[in-house]
């Protein structure tokens, strides 16, 4: 697409971040203006208690660019990322906070990033923040599980629209975009941010808790992208075992009955255990398989619809 026809949209979910608003609606303005881009501002309320609706719907009256979403009650980032992307209009889509912990003048460098051929690009944080180590290790992780090249995953994001199709809107899923985009085939890159003092609001990511969340939630992608891919290979795999040991001890049990006398009855219930184990193993392999190729296929169902759709909007335009 040629650039200077493209559309931006900054989706920014925003939680009690009524401080915040006036001064970001300010930012926002002066990167269209002075970059050139064209697009609009998509601020999502994420059912604040505070004054934040009030103020956005206040400088959506007098800002042609501003569109206001909002819902009730709390549902966290995720939900309210999820909301704005499905309504933002760009062809191009970027996710920042509200907190003006980032600036906005550097949408541009992420905008030219992406027109350069990525489909996703980052931001990689710059400067010393609260959790740095906490967040190095859970990325350096990250980078090792999933083989992905950006430094940061937990950041800023600008990326082409049809990234949208392949995210999972699970809840606190947002830090795995770029590991999603990866996964389906999607170039990543990233651009320095420098990163700002909050000076208005509280940061709702401060609970060590999260720290726990965050590194269950590793684990689940991680065992999503990989095990359940090829769920035959994971489930035979503990089947093998389970079934080679079940063999061997059978052998030894079988010894000790005939050759040494010796009858052991916990050992031949420990043999039916284990080749029990094995064969249930195989079975929920072989089954995971079946519900594999089953998502394949409703998958290519989706996407040809989804092309129809597109082909029906092209040739409605034409006319």
């Amino acid at each position: 697409m040629d650039s200077s026809s493209q559309t931006i949209s900054v989706v920014i979910p925003a939680f009690n971040e009524a401080g915040n608003i006036r001064p970001l609606v300010e930012a926002v303005e002066k990167m269209f203006r002075e970059s050139g881009l064209k697009g609009e501002m998509l601020l999502v309320n994420d059912g604040s208690t505070d004054d934040t609706l009030a103020i956005a719907n206040e400088l959506a009256a007098t800002h042609d660019f501003l569109r206001v979403r909002s819902y009730k009650p709390n549902r966290g980032l995720t939900y309210a990322l999820e909301t704005g992307f499905k309504d933002a209009n760009g062809d191009i889509l970027v996710f920042y906070p509200a907190d003006l912990q980032y600036s906005p003048d550097d949408i541009p460098r992420m905008i030219e990033k992406v027109n350069e051929g990525y489909d996703i690009v980052t931001g990689w944080k710059q400067g010393n923040y609260s959790k740095k180590r906490v967040s190095a290790i859970y990325n350096w992780l990250s980078r090792v599980l999933f083989k992905v090249t950006v430094h940061d995953l937990n950041s800023v994001k600008a990326f082409r629209r049809e990234v949208i199709d392949v995210l999972d809107f699970r809840p606190d899923f947002h830090r795995y975009m770029v590991v999603m985009a990866v996964q389906a085939g999607f170039t990543a890159g990233e651009v320095k941010v420098p990163l700002y003092e909050r000076t208005s609001g509280k940061s709702k990511f401060g609970s060590p808790w999260r720290i726990l969340v965050g590194l269950l939630d590793l684990v689940s992608v991680w065992f999503q992208y990989s095990f359940l891919r090829k769920p035959l290979l994971f489930f035979g795999a503990g089947g093998i075992i389970c079934l080679l040991a079940g063999f061997v001890l059978g052998i030894v049990s079988l010894y000790l009955r005939y050759v040494l006398q010796l009858g052991f009855r916990p050992l031949l219930t420990l043999v039916a255990m284990l080749v029990s184990l094995g064969v249930t193993l195989f079975g929920l392999g072989f089954l995971g398989e079946s519900v594999n190729e089953t998502n394949r296929r409703v998958g290519r169902i989706e996407a040809g619809l989804k092309q129809k759709q597109g082909s029906e909007r092209s040739a409605d335009s034409d006319e």
